[in-house]
């Protein structure tokens, strides 16, 4: 994966397939810090201590798909070659959080990419989940929880035509409210 918010989008998809109900993605760009902190949290079934001590290991995975898992062992690689970082603390029965950290202006961090798209995909596509979405640059932040919005929809999906508009404008104008005025 060339972008990080391709990264984001594998990772809340394994979040739905662990059975979580509810996902909180963060992400914050403290440019002040030079940093890059996202931040994923579930509340799906969780993992063992062995699995979790595995998760690294692009050998072991849980997917029937295929054999190997790259997802988060490249991501942990590309972090840690960044100046940066990766840490998963999951509990069996209550959930995982992932946090992955860069230095924000290191030459080899992948470019953020399609944020905007990846939340719009994640709300549309998954639909049962409740979302929890936030980004913030230096002390600007936007969050977007789609249960107030759910609420007000009243049982039109989603996916319907208006409110995909709906959405996009939203989550575009709330991008541009934390953007840096240069």
């Amino acid at each position: 994966m060339k972008e990080l918010s391709l990264h984001i989008l594998d990772i809340a998809e394994n979040s739905v397939n662990a059975g979580a109900t509810k996902i909180g993605i963060s992400v914050v760009e403290n440019l002040n810090k030079d940093e890059l902190i996202i931040n994923i949290k579930d509340n799906g079934k969780g993992m063992d201590p062995e699995k979790l001590k595995n998760i690294a290991d692009p050998f072991i995975t849980s997917r029937t798909t295929r054999k190997i898992g790259l997802g988060i062992p490249f991501l942990k690689a590309v972090a840690e070659a960044c100046e940066g970082g990766l840490e998963i603390a999951s509990e069996r029965g209550f959930g995982t959080e992932l946090q992955v950290r860069f230095k924000h202006s290191h030459i080899d961090r992948m470019p953020l990419g399609d944020l905007k798209s990846t939340w719009l995909n994640l709300l549309i596509g998954y639909p049962k989940v409740h979302w929890v979405l936030v980004y913030t640059i230096n002390d600007k932040t936007y969050t977007l929880d789609d249960q107030p919005i759910k609420e007000v929809l009243n049982g039109i999906p989603l996916s319907d035509p208006q409110v995909i508009r709906y959405l996009k404008d939203e989550i575009a104008n709330g991008f541009e409210s934390v953007k840096i005025n240069k």
